[in-house]
């Protein structure tokens, strides 16, 4: 499109970016300006990539999962399982590269464990969420390599309320039917600060445009599947959640010290499970489903398909969680000649997650063959506590930081596919921001010793194999920015973070259900290291502001889940010495998981699982490189502010042998239109997807899409007696059939549909 060329020679020719602090016009101007407050890092500049995104934003917006929250900033994507369900991507890194931290600390749920589990973290009364990439990520999370993001509460406050506030408020939308009824409460009692809130949130099944759901196995329009494949909802796509929280603190000249006890709760559907699906289903890795033609699929059998189909029928599968956790928090001032303060925290996580199976009304004659399945349980233990001595000068920022982390997961019950683990942490970090005259300085170092044990079942010996990771990883990165006048600088950054693999790259060994895939883990593998460089101009003249974001990833021994592929057999050929290559000796009988040799053996065991797809953890030297950029401008109008902006970010991913990365979302164009006048606020964005066909093995098209959305927020001051705030808001607009290529169930779970709700909040 003519729009590109246009914009990409604009800027060459100011080579510049709106502030790396100030979130993309596309999805707010709601950020601070070059000096922001981090709750990370208090009041710093900070010149490293980085969103601050005001609470009101998410607030006024549609009750949605974290990632679909942060999907239209620049540099930020979304992979979903349905509208509960949106774990965030940055850069085209995803799930433990990207740390999710509540107020500063790691977020100890059971979302890296499956695609189908939701970042479970209560987004209800938000001061920010900071979205943070660079030196600063550094000192608070490790395996950072795509960075953080930070959901702030304030639910410890570390300043005394100056005000009693009230809030009370009623969502509703139409997608699901659903609605959400909220109340907070703030106020300093006695010279104790309580910040207490409630949320409950109950969802039906989401609307999908008519169609757009894809069965691989059903593309000769089968009769007995006319109806299934009209239906205008996404069966078992609900969603309740219901979160609580409550903190006291007590502040004073010598710092401030507070605790907090949180529950949050969720029931929601899993709209696919692998179990439903014939030997064909979701392996549409044969066929190009570009233009979804019905031609290019073999015929499967009327009959074979409907009795697969019968015996599930009626059947609601889902997951429940409870996740509680305990916080102390708090900072001594010392005032003393080489530590100012120490900032202390210590948080016991108990997380649970149930995925169980019930029989809806009316099928009670369900086959007992299909009544005993037991439910799955995860959960996930964790007990996490450090400090941070921040031994700043009048000259320089410098933080030193000490974190332990002792965590235990576990997966028991019917579809268990990883033995109980456990993963202890200690980390050491240093953290300096200088202002050195001819540039800014920003640095960040980390040494983190790091024990992973666990066990994988041998299916053919009925035996166990114990294993244990235990290594140290060194990670450091650097940012320098310069002001090239007033209106423009520029920040050049290179980072080296190491990441050990996850329990579940190592661990994992069975059927997962819910991607439809046989998946295989390797406890031999390697640690990954990934070194980045990205160079970021900035300008902004009041009127008119621009960006341009340039970098590279060049990954060492990245490690993914590939789908092993019988009609590719080159390409698994390539990957056959992984497991050699990370192994010692001692576990050779274990290198079956990089071929799946072993497991050709256990003819019970691949009877069961004979329609789902292996996939194997493996690892190759891979290649991120991206860009963003932004253009807009603000014009007065009226008496209010009508600001204009494009922008586009995108990332190609490649493995050194030059096949593409699986499930890297494409290229996107982001339109953004805002009008600010007094009490009124009115957001309109496009999200111009476009067509994925750089595609990986295992992987088909994705198709591209435009995501229309709207908002409109009107604020009544009510003189001294409070404050009453109404949005109206729209998403997909268009009714596009919308999906996500990084999602595992593309096809089956579709983007919902047109929605329209509003918001209705009190405050007082």
């Amino acid at each position: 499109m003519k729009v590109y060329f246009y914009a990409l020679m604009a800027m060459s020719l100011i080579s510049t970016q709106i502030h790396a602090d100030e979130p993309s016009d596309s999805a707010s101007n709601d950020a601070d300006e070059v000096v922001v407050t981090s709750s990370i890092l208090n009041p710093s500049r900070i010149i490293n990539p980085l969103y601050v995104i005001d609470g009101d934003e998410i607030e006024d917006n549609a009750t949605t999962s974290l990632g679909e929250a942060v999907d239209s900033y620049l540099g930020v994507s979304i992979a979903d399982y349905g509208a509960a369900v949106g774990q965030p991507i940055i850069r085209g890194m995803s799930g433990p590269r990207v740390k999710i931290l509540k107020n500063g600390m790691v977020n100890r749920d059971v979302s890296g464990l499956g695609a189908d589990h939701l970042n479970d973290i209560d987004l209800n009364d938000l001061e920010q969420v900071e979205i943070i990439k660079g030196p600063s990520s550094l000192l608070y999370a490790n395996g950072t390599s795509g960075g953080i993001i930070n959901v702030v509460d304030n639910c410890i406050a570390p300043e005394d309320f100056a005000t009693q506030e009230f809030i009370a408020g009623l969502e509703t939308q139409s997608v699901n039917d659903g609605d959400s009824q909220y109340f907070n409460f703030k106020d300093n009692l006695g010279g104790f600060n309580v910040n207490a809130g409630y949320k409950k949130t109950e969802f039906g099944n989401f609307d999908i445009p008519d169609g757009a759901v894809i069965h691989e196995d059903d593309h000769d329009d089968h009769a007995g599947h006319a109806e299934e494949e009209m239906l205008s909802y996404l069966e078992n796509s609900d969603l309740e959640i219901e979160s609580t929280k409550f903190g006291v603190s007590r502040t004073g000249e010598w710092g401030y010290f507070g605790i907090s006890i949180d529950n949050h709760e969720s029931m929601y559907g899993i709209p696919y499970h692998g179990e439903h699906a014939d030997e064909h289903d979701d392996h549409d890795d044969h066929d190009d489903h570009d233009d979804h033609g019905d031609d290019d699929h073999d015929d499967h059998g009327d009959d074979d398909h409907d009795d697969g189909h019968d015996e599930h029928e009626g059947e609601r599968i889902f997951s429940s969680t409870d996740q509680e956790s305990f916080t102390i928090k708090g900072q001594y001032n010392l005032n003393g000649n080489l530590i100012n303060s120490v900032t202390y925290n210590y948080r016991d996580t108990d997380y649970h997650l149930i995925e169980a199976h019930a029989e809806e009304e009316g099928h009670d004659d369900h086959d007992d063959d299909h009544e005993e399945h037991a439910p799955t349980v995860f959960t996930n233990d964790a007990t996490e506590y450090g400090a941070i001595f921040d031994l700043s000068t009048s000259n320089l920022i410098q933080k030193i930081a000490l974190n332990i982390v002792d965590e235990d997961s576990s997966i028991v019950g019917g579809e268990s596919f990883m033995n109980p683990a456990n993963n202890e942490e200690f980390t050491l970090g240093y953290f300096v921001s200088a202002d050195l005259e001819a540039f800014y300085l920003d640095a960040g170092f980390r040494i983190d010793q790091i024990e992973r044990t666990g066990s994988v079942t041998d299916h053919e010996h009925n035996d166990v194999d114990y294993y244990k990771l235990d290594d140290d990883t060194n990670s450091f990165a650097l940012s320098l920015g310069r002001d090239l006048s007033d209106n423009l600088d520029v920040n050049i950054g290179f980072a080296s973070v190491e990441r050990l693999p996850s329990v579940i790259e190592l661990f994992m060994n069975g059927p997962h259900l819910a991607t439809g895939r046989l998946e295989t883990g390797n406890p031999n593998l390697k640690g990954e290291t990934s070194n980045n460089f990205d160079i970021t101009f900035n300008y902004d003249n009041g009127d008119f502001y621009a960006m341009a974001s340039f970098y590279i990833n060049d990954v060492d021994n990245y490690i993914t889940l590939q789908d092993m592929i019988d009609d590719h057999d080159d390409h698994d050929d390539d990957h056959d010495d992984h497991g050699d290559d990370h192994g010692d000796d001692d576990h050779d009988d274990h290198d079956d998981h990089d071929d799946h040799d072993g497991h050709d053996d256990h003819d019970d065991h691949d009877k069961e699982f004979a329609h789902l797809i292996k996939a194997n953890y493996v690892q190759e030297d891979a290649e991120f490189r991206g860009y963003e950029f932004e253009i807009g401008r603000t014009f007065s109008l009226g008496s209010g502010d009508l600001t204009l902006s494009f922008g586009r970010d995108d990332v190609n991913a490649e493995f050194s042998d030059g096949h593409n990365v699986p499930r890297i979302n494409p290229a996107r164009n982001i339109y953004s239109l805002s009008y600010v006048e007094n009490d009124w606020v009115f957001k309109l964005s496009l999200k111009d997807v476009e067509k994925q066909d750089d595609v990986a093995e295992g992987e088909t098209a994705t198709d591209s899409y435009q995501m229309l959305n709207a908002r409109l927020t009107k604020t009544f001051n009510l003189n001294d007696s409070g404050q009453f705030k109404i949005s109206v808001f729209g998403t997909n607009l268009l009714d596009e059939v919308a999906r996500n290529h990084s999602s595992f169930v593309k096809n089956q779970v579709p983007l919902a549909g047109r929605n329209y709700g509003a918001k209705f909040s009190y405050k007082f």
